[in-house]
């Protein structure tokens, strides 16, 4: 069968490989000049199952409007600018701030995290993928006896779901990772350490799978803008681009995937199809390392400062906050610096911090956390997008899920709760 997948970021070049390896014809168009250059470029780089907790919760609308004028703030947002899709994605993001939706939601994200955590790593084991990956898990550190005892409980909701984890004291914390020493002198309260999840690079994986998936036979056509969607009786007739040199062309195939993050409803619009994916702008400096002995050695996440610290061989990655801003790629200055205060603080002696290399791409959000996979009303148009953060965490999985849909094969997990139809 001849494919199209659309969009080459980590989740279109995962769906690639593992449709190739079903044996099927498959070309990936990107308007990059090479796959994992947009969202996927240099994220958080943890594969953190544990970060399965939905963004929408019942404490979130007022501790959000809080945050609203702070240019600083972990989410900020501004409701008084024009835009409907911000005002119609907050409706609906406000529907799941409920304890019932809560619950049901961190069940289903944390289903597609953990499937594709394991299908990660049999893809390793197979192929003896390299992405600078860690496999010691990942470290949650608390700064104050509320958090944790916050984290201590949705802790024992992850674990009632499948995902156990450990509950350190500050001692233990810093016996997990060394170069927290300094900060265990009364400004650690615990943390909780989710032993089986990963980090590593995701552009970096990215550019090795499409590296695996072309020998199998992809062709990945870089430098190519997707104009828009054609369909006919039910079914995806063709995609028109510019061809890569700014003439039309038409690519038509048997099957077609759309997997362009947050620009996923700009073109399942030309379908009738009402994508609930917008843009969460994240941020991150990537720094490289002078003294090894001061930089962590597992990932970090410090839920006190909505921050991700990740070793990358020898760069520190730093990562976090969310701006809900539109399709608008540029970099605030004011959003960066944060990162910088809190590397300092965490990990003064690991770097100079001259080089910061920042950073910021935007991350397709559902309303309730869950990502959007699967079949459409188009017999032959399948859907995988709206990983909201957990893009990198749940590229693998999904891939695989998309190509057994394909197959005609029932896939791995229940697919309840996953699909567009929930909306």
């Amino acid at each position: 069968m001849k494919v199209l997948v659309l969009g080459a970021g980590v989740v279109g070049t995962a769906t690639a490989y593992f449709l190739a390896e079903d044996g099927h014809q498959v070309t990936v168009l990107d308007r990059e000049p090479a796959p994992g250059l947009e969202t996927s470029f240099a994220n958080g780089a943890q594969i953190s199952a544990c970060h399965a907790k939905p963004w929408a919760a019942p404490h979130v609308p007022g501790q959000a409007f809080l945050w609203m004028f702070k240019p600083d703030a972990p989410l900020l947002f501004k409701p008084w600018r024009w835009d409907p899709p911000l005002w119609s994605w907050g409706l609906k993001f406000l529907r799941n701030c409920t304890s019932a939706r809560l619950h049901t939601n961190m069940e289903r994200t944390l289903r597609v995290a953990l499937y594709s955590r394991g299908v990660l790593k049999a893809l390793r084991q197979r192929t003896n993928i390299q992405y600078d990956q860690i496999t010691q898990g990942i470290l949650h550190i608390y700064r104050s006896a509320g958090e944790f005892a916050e984290g201590r409980a949705t802790g024992v909701q992850l674990a009632a779901m499948g995902l156990p984890q450990d509950v350190l004291t500050s001692a233990e914390c810093v016996a997990v990772e060394p170069a927290l020493a300094h900060v265990a002198k009364g400004d650690l309260k615990g943390g909780l350490l989710s032993p089986e999840d990963e980090s590593g690079d995701a552009q970096k994986f990215t550019t090795e799978l499409a590296k695996l998936a072309a020998a199998r036979g992809v062709v990945f056509r870089n430098n190519v803008t997707i104009k828009r969607i054609e369909a006919a009786r039910g079914r995806v007739t063709r995609v028109i681009t510019d061809n890569g040199d700014g003439r039309g062309a038409d690519e038509k195939a048997d099957a077609f995937v759309l997997a362009l993050g947050s620009y996923s409803p700009h073109f399942a619009r030309d379908l009738g199809l009402n994508l609930p994916v917008y843009p969460a702008k994240g941020y991150s400096i990537t720094v490289e390392i002078e003294n090894p002995a001061a930089a962590p050695t597992v990932s970090i996440t410090d839920e006190t400062n909505f921050m991700v610290f990740s070793r990358l061989g020898n760069k520190l990655r730093v990562a976090g906050t969310a701006e809900l801003a539109g399709w608008n790629p540029s970099l605030d200055p004011a959003r960066v610096e944060p990162l910088v205060r809190n590397a300092k603080s965490l990990f003064p002696a690991a770097s100079s911090y001259a080089a910061l290399h920042p950073w910021c791409g935007l991350r397709p959000a559902t309303p309730d956390s869950v990502p959007i996979l699967g079949a459409t009303p188009y017999a032959n148009l399948f859907l995988n997008t709206g990983h909201g953060t957990l893009g990198w965490t749940m590229a693998c999985g999904s891939g695989r899920i998309i190509a057994d849909l394909i197959a005609g094969r029932t896939p791995e997990i229940d697919m309840s709760g996953l699909g567009l139809d929930r909306f």
